[in-house]
């Protein structure tokens, strides 16, 4: 991708180029030539569209329309090897047809958070022994994800149990902060050394939490200098240049006493993320239908505003809504396109630093 994107809007009166997909070094078969629109608009760069199944003509659709800036892969065992590189190359030719290539994201932490069943990491996080294992089962996985055309990795879990019996169970590296410090730099380095976009999760941490914020509404009431203890592993992962921090959806009032969600509260993302920690990549939300997000009104907008860039659907339905709630919201408010304009910088940021790493790029 070039930077020649950055800034064209919907309304630009566009010329017709031919481009190609290039794929990266790792990917086969050759380039693949389409016509592509240059111009494409900050909003839909925010937004995730949701594939859980191979694509059909309305996804498809949606991508050539420019209503989505990248794609979330999710459910285990659809993507084999061929399906993945073959439906990854199908998305981005859509996508070269508007002019700008989509981030095409997984879960693939180890263990029982494996989108790629036969990819890397072969372990679970609190199976790995050592950094230096950690780093290379990253490395691994990297591989495997760039040969199959995605480019970022939602991991490492930077998260710390506080219990045994917390629902992170083996997704977690451990329960000591700075042994979790260690091994989420050595991961994040394994992947982003080798052209796939690492996100430290779920910031400010669920290792307090009571349960799992995709099955109800988590409030974590523990003092504010205990949530920031765990805050450790995050710092490291800033500090090692990760691309990407997820924002949870889980409640911390003693971090916002307004009670929003960490993805909704800007005193949670620029206070502490930004200003604190000073992280200057993508934010990314966790799933906007998860029971706490959900029961938000217009909750894309609110979590835009509130500072998170990215946004993340756990049903394409969803994402065709939040879009769409973006769009509505956005003509009457000075404030939300400014936000929109500030977010899409720092997507297309991290699409130019994964095209320089050999990632897909539309040409002319």
């Amino acid at each position: 991708m070039t930077r020649a994107f950055v800034g064209l809007a919907v309304a630009v009166t566009v010329a017709v180029v031919t481009a190609c997909v290039k794929p990266n070094p790792a990917a086969s078969g050759p380039a693949v030539q389409t016509r592509a629109v240059m111009g494409f608009s900050d909003t839909p760069e925010t937004v995730m569209g949701t594939l859980a199944a191979p694509p059909g003509r309305r996804f498809f659709a949606r991508i050539r329309n420019g209503k989505m800036g990248g794609v979330v892969l999710l459910r285990n065992g659809w993507l084999t090897r061929s399906t993945a590189a073959r439906v990854t190359s199908e998305l981005q030719q859509a996508a070269c047809m508007r002019g700008e290539p989509l981030l095409i994201a997984v879960d693939q932490e180890g263990g029982i958070v494996r989108r790629l069943a036969w990819a890397p990491p072969t372990e679970a996080p609190a199976e790995m022994s050592s950094a230096a294992e950690a780093q290379t089962q990253a490395s691994d996985a990297a591989t495997a994800l760039r040969a199959a055309g995605i480019d970022v990795d939602f991991a490492p879990v930077a998260d710390t149990p506080s219990s045994a019996r917390s629902f992170l169970g083996t997704r977690a590296f451990s329960r000591s902060r700075p042994w979790n410090a260690s091994m989420a730099r050595a991961f994040v380095d394994g992947l982003q050394a080798n052209g796939v976009a690492a996100t430290a999760k779920h910031f400010p941490g669920l290792g307090l939490a009571g349960g799992d914020t995709d099955n109800g509404r988590i409030v974590i009431g523990s003092a504010a200098w205990k949530i920031r203890q765990g805050l450790l592993p995050f710092q490291s992962a800033v500090g090692a240049g990760v691309k990407l921090v997820m924002l949870s959806t889980a409640v911390y009032p003693k971090l916002d006493a307004s009670k929003k969600p960490a993805a909704f509260s800007r005193k949670i993302v620029d206070g502490l993320l930004r200003k604190a920690l000073g992280f200057e990549g993508v934010t990314v939300t966790d799933s906007l239908t998860a029971p706490a997000a959900e029961r938000i009104p217009h909750a894309a907008t609110r979590a835009m505003l509130a500072g998170s860039d990215l946004l993340v659907f756990g049903a394409e339905s969803a994402s065709e809504r939040g879009y769409a709630t973006l769009v509505a919201d956005e003509a009457g408010s000075p404030r939300l396109r400014a936000r929109l304009t500030q977010a899409a910088a720092r997507i297309r940021a991290l699409k130019a630093w994964l095209a320089a790493a050999g990632g897909p790029t539309c040409s002319g």
